[in-house]
């Protein structure tokens, strides 16, 4: 494993990444461009409309697990920068299957050109990635091959649901697989360009998956509990699509348990029989959700996951970077406050 110099402070390795991340901006801003007024758009909707870019932070990141202290190489920021390509073209992908209205604040891709060019953009997005990836060499094209297929495999399951499966176990699972994968990536992407051994990369990428669960669980907790607003999403949007989220998962589960309340019992009701697609009927539901224990609960499977992610880095030493895993750790789940 890597040994930390231990002589970068979590300030001075803040500005770094903070550096970094502007160039990684750069870069992202002139893969989405460069085609036609029309296309550039397009495939500039959803990058021009912010976004956290937890992925390419994690990247420059990790980066410091082998360069401890030094400005990303060229290496790192074309990894950073296509981690968050591949992101962008599955968010064009998902709101066409979910059908969303609204992301990051804008109108949903599909809503502005129609579905066939919102999945065509999503695959532009995917293939300017794997342009930046193929510059990484065949351990990253592989890695990045292999994690989209998780990625898909994940949507998959998710789309028939579970067979003999727990449901709350299989939800976990999909949720690692769609959005823990790209997270591991991005950690293992970082490790590997800036020369960190393979036991380190390995640490980092378990750290990716499981605070990718953690993250999407929190993601549970606001799409119920959040001023749309400021989250740009609507609530409620899964339910009306008949996606279970992790409190519906709860209250299925209290139900086949029989420990489900009058409360919770005509929750169900009306989210397996009434018609969410009206507005009031749909904001009852959320608000009762809000305010059912469930929430809570799944409040602190986030916050387990968040635990489970900081257990898988406790190996490496410590450091300014371990310590700024830990922060990004809590960055994943303070979002529910």
């Amino acid at each position: 494993m890597t040994d930390s110099k231990k002589n970068l402070t979590v300030e001075a390795l803040e500005e770094l990444v903070s550096s970094d991340l502007a160039r990684v901006e750069e870069l992202l801003t002139d893969s989405v461009q460069g085609s036609d007024d029309l296309l550039d758009e397009l495939l500039s909707h959803l990058a021009t409309a912010g976004g956290k870019r937890m992925r390419p932070i994690l990247t420059l990141l990790c980066a410091h697990l082998g360069s401890e202290g030094e400005p990303a190489s060229e290496s790192v920021i074309n990894a950073a920068t296509a981690v968050e390509l591949t992101h962008l073209a599955t968010l064009y992908h998902d709101d066409v299957m979910d059908s969303a209205p609204q992301r990051r604040g804008v109108t949903a891709v599909q809503l502005e050109w129609g579905n066939n060019r919102a999945i065509l953009a999503g695959d532009v997005l995917f293939a300017r990635a794997s342009r930046l990836v193929s510059m990484l060499g065949p351990k990253a094209i592989r890695y990045h091959a292999e994690t989209f297929e998780r990625l898909c495999m994940g949507q998959l399951h998710e789309t028939f649901g579970p067979k003999d499966e727990d449901p709350v176990d299989f939800y976990i699972q999909v949720l690692a697989d769609k959005t823990g994968s790209l997270i591991n990536a991005a950690a293992a992407f970082g490790a590997w360009m800036g020369g960190a051994d393979d036991e380190t990369a390995d640490i980092v990428r378990e750290f990716g998956d499981r605070i990718g669960v953690a993250f999407q669980i929190a993601d549970d907790v606001i799409d119920f509990a959040s001023d749309e607003e400021l989250t740009g999403k609507t609530a409620g949007t899964d339910l009306v699509e008949g996606v279970a989220t992790m409190p519906v998962l709860l209250l299925r589960k209290r139900a086949e348990q029989g420990t489900l309340d009058d409360a919770g019992k005509e929750l169900l009701r009306d989210i397996d029989e009434a018609d969410l697609e009206n507005e009031e009927t749909l904001k009852s539901v959320v608000d009762r959700l809000k305010a059912h224990e469930v929430l809570e609960e799944t409040r602190q499977k986030a916050q387990e996951w968040a635990n489970y992610a900081l257990e898988a880095i406790e190996p490496l030493p410590e450091s300014a970077v371990k310590e700024g895993l830990r922060q990004f750790a809590s960055l994943a789940i303070d979002r529910m406050a």
